[in-house]
């Protein structure tokens, strides 16, 4: 219990970490036309999930201290659905007949307003764990007096 908050925070950086890498992922493959199954790359998103630990030490705790949360964690990776973007550009080897090519559903921009989030609570996070460390030095030095 007493190093809850440390389990809580690691494991709130991993997931921010694999968000951030999802979103370099979008952004990478922004102007893909053609992805797995030919079709153009469709833009991936998170799910975060409350991370529960159900060990009988963990469910002894929860009854004890009335809560069982251990942190959060992506649950999954679901594709977003929204329309590719069609630009005319007759030119490319996969446009139609039309000239029209269908490109990936990825909005840069919304990619790097979400980078800056997970980036964020990263940051976050990790003064979380910082000011947890230094409180318990502080309780320490004041339990030697």
């Amino acid at each position: 219990m007493m190093f809850n908050f440390m389990d809580i925070s690691a494991s709130a950086l991993t997931a921010e970490k694999t968000r951030i890498d999802i979103i370099a992922k979008n952004l990478a493959n922004a102007n893909t036309t053609r992805a797995t199954g030919g079709m153009p790359y469709r833009r991936q998103m998170p799910v975060f999930k409350e991370h529960t630990v159900n060990s009988f030490s963990r469910i002894l705790n929860s009854k004890i201290n009335r809560s069982n949360f251990e942190g959060v964690k992506i649950s999954r990776i679901v594709e977003d659905q929204s329309p590719f973007r069609t630009i005319y550009e007759p030119g490319h080897p996969d446009a139609d007949e039309n000239g029209y090519l269908k490109t990936s559903n990825v909005d840069v921009v919304k990619e790097m307003v979400d980078m800056i989030s997970a980036q964020r609570a990263y940051d976050s996070n990790i003064t979380a764990i910082n000011t947890s460390k230094a409180m318990m030095t502080k309780a320490l030095e004041i339990g030697r007096r």
